[in-house]
């Protein structure tokens, strides 16, 4: 069976890179390409992605395009320009997406390691709930700390740790958006958008080796991780 290409990627690239000693993450090497490459090759594989939209900052647009040539990225539509916050970065990517999808996955662009299948996966259950994203579940025990003291222990097997790509019908996505900027919110997370106007988003389970580049450490981990399914491949 043919899959309908119905799904705009919008793959947020546009932080500051504090954390990395200011080194744009996107861009260290990463295994035969750069963090960012490798992001695109697991979307570019997704039978359901129609087209890639990349938001980052002004200086990094060509990088963007180049790394894209070097490793054969069709579906890379545009690049543009990010917000002053996620939110506003990912309204920057919305502005691009053609007006035909019908599903919209947010990424960030720093998570090289999710496959293919996963995203397949996600965006099924989107389909079906409204919006879902990957997670895994906490592995340690959490606190909740005031003032260095503990005052809940919430119970573990209620708690994931959220991933991305979140995945939204279209539809429901641009009405989160209307309801924030209508109520002057603005979320670092996409799922709690959509549950501002009362979406239940599905979670989808994900792997633990999707992890996000954030510090320098996380590239060498990454490194291991890909080179771990080399072998297994």
């Amino acid at each position: 069976m043919i899959e309908v290409q119905d799904t705009s990627v919008i793959l947020v690239c546009a932080g500051n890179a504090t954390r990395m000693q200011g080194q744009n993450k996107i861009f260290l090497p990463l295994g035969d390409t750069n963090v960012l490459g490798w992001s695109m090759r697991a979307f570019e594989a997704c039978a359901r992605v129609a087209e890639i939209i990349v938001v980052t900052k002004p200086e990094a647009k060509d990088a963007v395009w180049e790394t894209a040539q070097k490793i054969g990225i069709q579906k890379l539509k545009a690049v543009v320009d990010g917000g002053d916050t996620r939110q506003n970065s990912v309204l920057c990517g919305l502005r691009a997406i053609a007006k035909e999808t019908t599903m919209l996955a947010i990424h960030d662009g720093a998570r090289p390691l999710v496959q293919t299948a996963q995203i397949q996966q996600v965006i099924q259950d989107a389909s079906v709930f409204g919006g879902a994203t990957l997670g895994v579940s906490v592995k340690d025990t959490i606190k909740v700390v005031s003032d260095h003291l503990i005052i809940d222990t919430p119970y573990r097997p209620h708690l994931f740790a959220t991933q991305t790509p979140q995945v939204f019908r279209r539809s429901l996505y641009f009405e989160a958006v209307t309801f924030a900027q209508e109520h002057h919110l603005d979320f670092t997370d996409d799922c709690q958008l959509a549950e501002a106007i009362n979406c239940k988003v599905y979670m989808t389970e994900g792997d633990y080796t999707n992890i996000k580049i954030t510090t320098p450490e996380d590239i060498a981990i990454a490194q291991i991780l890909l080179e771990r399914r080399k072998e297994d491949a």
